[in-house]
């Protein structure tokens, strides 16, 4: 009976670690939805002629597709979408970047017993994925990005966003970066798309192609930026875009010694996140570098590692995932 009841108790263990699994990139998926549907929740619901704005999608609409989402992911991993549950901690913010994904599933242990397992996972919006680059290239500036909300920028614009973006929680406000480097081919698409210098700098002319700019939202903060950015090195550029902020306390906007700033940028970049005691040393500055450039908390990315293989970078499983993050070949 009591060989009966070890057997149970292992394969809950392996059952609980597939829910959490799913739990994890329901979550996940979620966020990228939320992620890629932003700029479409902060665009403006009307046109300059006051007709409704086909690019926007209402925060109802925008959240129902996060949880679809996260429903397709929990389903291609063999989760009942009715086991799984959705929320979005910051629902009541404007512009709601955060989820959280309980998934409970009944599993079946060793010798037919049956058990109860429930995992949760939260995450926030990620970087864009395969598009993000290390290096800027396309435009006025050459150096390496950072990337906040997907949106790349200089590493000491990072930084001080970052002390920013702080602050600004502090006060009660989630700043948000709609906008960070654009290459020239990216300014020309949206000069074509708006093709008016009174509101979109034509391409070779905007300042976003020097890192050194960022469109901030949602449109709650703009008061506390007019009156706070100054704090932290950015100056409102434009007194008709109340979102722009350029940051001035640093090497000049697309110049030799801009592109030279370092990864770390003045100061470690608070978004990244401290790392858990139990990270091996050799492997903190690769994840705190991992984090920094893909706008993902250092915590959960070495929570990961340790869940999946114990920072074993031979580790293999019977199912063919390898290495420390246990990926599969495709």
């Amino acid at each position: 009976m009591a060989a009966l009841a070890l057997v149970a108790i292992a394969g809950a263990v392996t059952g609980k670690g597939r829910v959490q699994r799913a739990a994890d990139l329901a979550a996940i998926s979620a966020a990228r939805s939320l992620r890629d549907d932003l700029p479409r929740l902060l665009a403006p619901a009307l046109l300059p002629n006051g007709s409704p704005n086909p690019a926007h999608l209402d925060k109802e609409a925008y959240l129902s597709r996060a949880r679809g989402a996260a429903a397709d992911t929990a389903r291609a991993n063999g989760v009942d979408p009715a086991r799984l549950r959705v929320l979005f901690p910051d629902a009541d913010s404007s512009a709601p970047v955060r989820v959280e994904a309980e998934v409970r599933a009944r599993l079946e242990g060793g010798g037919g017993v049956a058990v109860e397992a429930s995992a949760v996972a939260e995450a926030g919006v990620p970087a864009a994925g395969g598009g993000m680059t290390a290096m800027a290239s396309g435009g006025g500036y050459s150096g390496p990005l950072i990337y906040r909300n997907g949106k790349g920028m200089r590493p000491d614009v990072a930084a001080a966003y970052d002390r920013m973006a702080l602050a600004a929680r502090a006060d009660g406000l989630a700043l948000l970066v709609v906008s960070g480097f654009r290459s020239d081919a990216e300014q020309a698409a949206l000069f074509a798309a708006h093709p008016d210098p009174t509101w979109v700098a034509p391409p070779g002319h905007s300042l976003h192609r020097c890192a050194t700019e960022l469109d901030l939202g949602p449109e709650t903060a703009y008061a506390w930026l007019a009156a706070n950015a100054g704090r932290f090195g950015f100056e409102k550029r434009y007194s008709w875009e109340p979102w722009h902020f350029g940051f001035i306390q640093g090497p000049a906007p697309c110049s030799a010694a801009g592109d030279a700033v370092g990864p770390g940028g003045d100061g470690t970049l608070a978004a990244a996140g401290p790392l858990p005691s139990f990270v091996p040393t050799e492997f903190r500055d690769p994840i705190l570098r991992a984090a920094a450039h893909w706008d993902v908390s250092a915590a959960l990315l070495a929570g990961q590692l340790m869940a999946e293989s114990g920072f074993d970078p031979n580790a293999g499983s019977p199912a063919g995932a390898q290495g420390i993050a246990q990926a599969m070949a495709e």
